[in-house]
């Protein structure tokens, strides 16, 4: 069996681990000569985006393409490289999976999202992403290919989690009265892609994420106890020392479920309570 990775990075390689450690040959996409030899290392095939005949060359007889690249002003980056070297090599996979975000549900007052809820993405960047969906599903129909959409709210895990800032001193405990997140742990979104690429449905979309919509001053003051820290000072969302960044990503307050992929997929998280998930990364840190 062999996986395509357009963007390996911390999600892309994770899922790539997992279908390595089950038997798969992985390619993934890489630009810079340390990022080949990285991904060499591992035991990946580096493919140079830039080169159609390498990426055509990789894409024979695949079973499987995912997409975690984000999009820019032109769409999905991966669409005018990978569409026509799936024509080139007669590559007809059984499974494309793109990685979108729950950013393109907008913003909800609190309330609940699901996967049949409408559009209403508040940034560009969500707003790209809700585009790079429909051109991927465009794509699906027009060539006959499984594409199927996962929505991610913020991933956490090993190596990318509050813990990093706190032990650095710079994690703030911005609060916003009412404000809610999902999360999700990266192996519970590898788990979630897995289960989608076992049982393959044409155009479907799958919000994965956990079980506890919470406060980021919540999450963050919890992962300071783990550390036996005390919780960083509390700043107002609005505060002039909050960059524009932050600010816009308060402008969501949303819970999402998860629903239809446990129903659909028999998926559950294994770290649906994000206060296990933190424990376990820091076991995992500090193993």
């Amino acid at each position: 069996m062999k996986l395509f990775v357009f963007g390996c990075g911390y999600l892309g390689g994770a899922f790539a681990r997992r279908l390595q450690s089950e038997g798969w040959e992985i390619a993934a996409t890489a630009r810079a000569p340390d990022k080949h030899a990285a991904l060499a290392a591992a035991g990946l095939r580096p493919v140079d985006p830039a080169d159609p005949a390498a990426v055509a060359a990789a894409l024979e007889d695949v079973d499987a393409v995912l997409v975690t690249a984000a999009p820019d002003a032109d769409g999905c980056p991966a669409l005018p490289i990978l569409v026509p070297a799936l024509a080139r090599a007669r590559a007809f996979p059984g499974w494309i999976g793109y990685v979108s975000t729950t950013g393109v549900y907008g913003d909800r007052d609190g309330g609940w999202v699901f996967e049949g809820s409408e559009l209403n993405a508040a940034t560009v960047q969500a707003a790209r992403r809700a585009a790079a969906e429909r051109d991927w599903f465009e794509v699906g129909r027009g060539m006959g290919l499984t594409v199927c959409v996962f929505r991610l709210p913020a991933i956490y895990g090993p190596g990318r989690s509050p813990f990093d800032r706190l032990r650095a001193g710079t994690a703030r405990r911005v609060r916003k009265s009412g404000q809610v997140f999902n999360r999700i742990h990266v192996a519970d979104a590898v788990s979630g892609m897995a289960a989608s690429l076992a049982r393959p449905r044409p155009g479907a979309a799958y919000n994965l994420c956990d079980d506890e919509p919470a406060g980021a001053d919540v999450y963050t003051a919890f992962a300071a106890g783990l550390l036996g820290l005390p919780p960083p000072p509390e700043a107002d969302w609005r505060d002039d020392s909050i960059g524009e960044g932050m600010r816009r990503f308060y402008l969501d307050n949303k819970r999402v479920s998860n629903a239809l992929a446990k129903a659909e997929l028999g998926w559950r998280p294994r770290y649906a309570d994000w206060r296990n998930g933190l424990r376990a990364v820091l076991a995992a840190e500090t193993a």
